[in-house]
C-alpha cells in the first residue's frame, strides 16, 4: 500500500512491501537534469516545514526500513505517488506477500547543501538502507565540486553515526554532455571517490533505457513518466536480484 504524504515540492511516499533479507542491498543511479524544467528549485523552510507536518515518521518502528534520500527523481516529479519508481518497486514486490517499509524522502529541487539541512530530521526514523541520490542539481547551478564532495560525504557521515549497521547506496551522478568532458569526468569521479572511501554500494546510471527516448520522458524533456518508471523500476528491481547472490 502506497499512502501519499503530500503533493508539494517535499513528497513523501511511505510504502509497505516485501523484501527477502538477503535484498539487503538496493541502489539507485541518477540521470543529470534539472528538477523542474530546466529550473533548479531551491527548497525553502516552508518546504521542510510542510514535510514535517505531513510525514509520519514512525520512530519506534520494528520494520526495516529503506529510504531514499534525492531530489525530483526520487519524488517521482510530474507524476502520481504511485508511478514513482519506489511505487513500481513496491508493485513488484508487494505480490511476494512478504513485508518491508519504504520512505521516499525525494524533493523536488534539492541539492546537496539543502539535502544535508534537513537529513537529521530525516533521520528521526529508523533506517537499515539509506539510498543518496542527489547532486544534479548542484552542477546545473555551478555549485563547485568540492562542495558538492563534501555535502554528500557529510550526509553519509550522519547516516553513520546514527545507524552504523545501515547499508548506504550512492547513486552516481552522471553531468549533462554541454558540461564538457574535463567537467563531466571529474564530476564521476566525485561518486566513485566517495564510493571507495567511504565504502559504500554505488550502482551506474539507472536511467540508461529511458533518458534517451522521448517515449519515456515527460514533455519536459527530463524527467521518466509513467511508462518510465516501469523500465526503472524493473531495471533495479533485477540489480536488486543479482546483489543477492
Amino acid at each position: 500500500m502506497v499512502i501519499s504524504l503530500s503533493e508539494q515540492k517535499a513528497n513523501i511516499v511511505m510504502i509497505r512491501y516485501a523484501l527477502p533479507t538477503l535484498l539487503f542491498t538496493l541502489s539507485v543511479v541518477i540521470l543529470s537534469t534539472s528538477c523542474n524544467d530546466g529550473k533548479t528549485i531551491k527548497p525553502s523552510a516552508k518546504d521542510i516545514d510542510a514535510v514535517s507536518e505531513t510525514a509520519d515518521l514512525d520512530i519506534e518502528t520494528n520494520e526495516p526500513t529503506i529510504l531514499f534520500f534525492g531530489n525530483s527523481l526520487t519524488a517521482g516529479y510530474g507524476l502520481d505517488p504511485e508511478d514513482s519508481f519506489p511505487s513500481r518497486i513496491d508493485d513488484i514486490i508487494d505480490s511476494l506477500g512478504l513485508s518491508y517499509k519504504v520512505v521516499n524522502a525525494g524533493l523536488s529541487g534539492e541539492t546537496t547543501s539543502g539535502g544535508l539541512n534537513r537529513i537529521d530530521w530525516v533521520l528521526s526514523q529508523r533506517v537499515d538502507i539509506f539510498v543518496l541520490e542527489l547532486g544534479a542539481n548542484d552542477m546545473l547551478r555551478g555549485l563547485p565540486l568540492t562542495e558538492t564532495e563534501k555535502n554528500l560525504k557529510a550526509i553519509m557521515d550522519r547516516v553513520k553515526a546514527k545507524y552504523p549497521d545501515a547499508t548506504i547506496v550512492l547513486a552516481e551522478m552522471l553531468a549533462a554532455p554541454n558540461m564538457g568532458k574535463e567537467y563531466a569526468d571529474e564530476f564521476k569521479m566525485i561518486y566513485t571517490r566517495l564510493a571507495k572511501s567511504e565504502s559504500v554500494l554505488l550502482m551506474p546510471f539507472f536511467l540508461q533505457d529511458v533518458a534517451d527516448r522521448s517515449e519515456y520522458i515527460l514533455p519536459d524533456g527530463k524527467h521518466p513518466n509513467a511508462e518510465g518508471q516501469k523500465i526503472v523500476a524493473s531495471y533495479i528491481w533485477g540489480y536488486l536480484q543479482r546483489a543477492a547472490l
